[in-house]
């Protein structure tokens, strides 16, 4: 009877171990998102929201052309946004890892990247209109060298600005990751492929990238989501000639159409789990980060 207990409460066990966590995630995540899929069916008049079953708002939403603009722009910033961060920190954690050779001289220049974000991301974000403004510093070095005679308008309150302050924004989230599957590659297995005859691009693309790619993956999610679930960058560095999907929710929480935006929110979400499902898909990350 004993040994039947004690087998019970061994099975038990990660169970139990795994409940604080579990309760943790349903209160922080699960709720929030249950009321937000409740409330997308309930019905608003734009000054009260009434609890009812309508497919109504989703009807509303995906008949509206406006939606489909709105994801095709914010799924052009992600997707521009996590090609440049990609390069970016693909090639300085290279640097990092294979060039300097030195332990400290690599932390010191990590931690060099992680300055910028000692303050605040409006901070960073609004530093980029005086850089880029027509009066701005970059503008007139432009035109003090001589190779524009007026200023540039695309610098700022464009696309170029928001894709920059992203990239300026979010490179780090994509550095760390690549950084830290870089550093566990075996200069072994570098030192094989130069003696088995290997140029230096055939052991970037046929060993370091390939070890390297739970970092990119992990990076990408990263991107992806933060990137996806903006709205602030767009609407300032735009200056409101550009919208996302957020920025859309945004407006319609102003106006008190809460069941529109929670739809809004609705399909996002099931547009982001699909794109990190498709990431998921490509780099088995629990398998690699197993070994």
């Amino acid at each position: 009877m004993s040994a039947q207990s004690s087998g019970g409460g061994t099975r038990m066990t990660p169970y139990l171990q795994v409940a604080p966590l579990a309760i943790i995630m349903l209160a922080m995540v699960g709720i929030p998102i249950g009321t937000v899929l409740l409330l997308s069916f309930w019905e608003s008049d734009g000054i009260s929201v009434y609890p009812a079953f309508t497919w109504q708002n989703y009807r509303d939403v995906l008949s509206a052309g406006v939606t489909l603009t709105l994801f095709v722009n914010t799924l052009k910033y992600a997707a521009m946004v996590l090609v440049a961060t990609v390069l970016i920190g693909f090639t300085c954690s290279y640097f990092l890892v294979f060039h300097v050779r030195n332990l400290k001289w690599q932390i010191g220049l990590f931690l060099l990247c992680t300055i910028p974000f000692w303050t605040s991301n409006v901070i960073r974000m609004v530093s980029w209109i005086p850089f880029l403004g027509r009066e701005g510093l970059f503008n007139q070095m432009l035109m003090g060298a001589g190779l524009t005679q007026q200023p540039l308008d695309i610098l700022l309150y464009s696309d170029f600005a928001v894709v920059l302050t992203y990239i300026h924004l979010f490179t780090l989230f994509m550095i760390v990751p690549i950084f830290n599957s870089m550093a566990k590659i075996n200069p072994n297995l570098i030192e094989a492929a130069r003696d088995a005859g290997a140029n230096s691009w055939q052991i970037l693309t046929g060993v370091i990238i390939p070890l390297s790619r739970t970092g990119i993956a992990l990076g990408s999610i990263f991107v992806v989501t933060l990137v996806m679930g903006d709205f602030f960058v767009v609407r300032v560095m735009s200056g409101g000639q550009s919208a996302s999907v957020v920025s859309a929710m945004k407006n319609q929480i102003d106006q008190l159409f809460y069941p529109q935006a929670a739809a809004l929110a609705v399909l996002l979400v099931l547009v982001v789990v699909l794109m990190v499902s498709a990431i998921l898909r490509v780099v088995d990350i629990r398998a690699e980060l197993a070994r």
